[in-house]
């Protein structure tokens, strides 16, 4: 019954050893392969007459450098949400509980803030995602943003273009009503729209 027992004790280390030393690498192994350079055929005398020899292959020309990759876009300057103000032409949107979905309603709204957008494209937009009390804030924030993305979708399909659209979530901190009923939580479940001169 030992000897079984040392079997594996052996067979188990070995085997570890292996996959080390073989094991998977993480990039193809490459090998490059140099020929030598052809060399002028020596003449030799023969008795037979020998073929021309074949001219010697014209040099590779050297590669040309790779081009320089082009500079990465500057990224967009911070947006302070603080900078933008309340637009009376743009309405709010509100959601179903716990949706992010654009209901038809609200996308008519939507169809005019675009509308006006599009007409003033000297200014960006802000849309702040909101929730109701109801949930955690980790999830009512991430739900706000949904609602912001989802709104902020809608408006580019519609021709705004989307690096004018700044979105953020502020999930329940920011209600409007603070009863404990639907028709004031109903209020909370929106999407607000700012603007800011560019």
């Amino acid at each position: 019954m030992a000897k079984p027992r040392a079997h594996a004790y052996l067979v188990v280390p070995l085997l570890a050893l292996t996959l080390f030393l073989v094991g998977c690498p993480k990039r193809p192994a490459t090998t490059v392969a140099v020929a030598p350079a052809p060399s002028a055929p020596q003449a030799a005398p023969a008795p037979a007459p020998t073929p021309a020899p074949m001219p010697a292959p014209a040099p590779a020309p050297a590669p040309m450098p790779a081009p320089a990759p082009a500079p990465a876009p500057a990224p967009a300057p911070m947006v302070k949400p603080s900078e933008f103000a309340p637009n009376p032409n743009l309405k709010a949107i509100y959601f179903d509980f716990d949706k992010y979905n654009i209901r038809p309603d609200d996308a008519k709204t939507l169809d005019g803030d675009a509308a006006w957008l599009k007409a003033n494209a000297n200014n960006l937009v802000l849309i702040e995602g909101h929730c109701d009390e109801r949930g955690t804030n980790e999830y009512n924030l991430a739900l706000g943003e949904k609602r912001a993305k989802a709104a902020m979708n809608y408006l580019v399909a519609q021709g705004v273009q989307a690096s004018r659209i700044t979105i953020i979530s502020y999930g329940k901190e920011r209600p409007v009503c603070t009863e404990k009923n639907e028709a004031c939580w109903s209020k909370n479940r929106r999407d607000n729209f700012l603007t800011k001169a560019r």
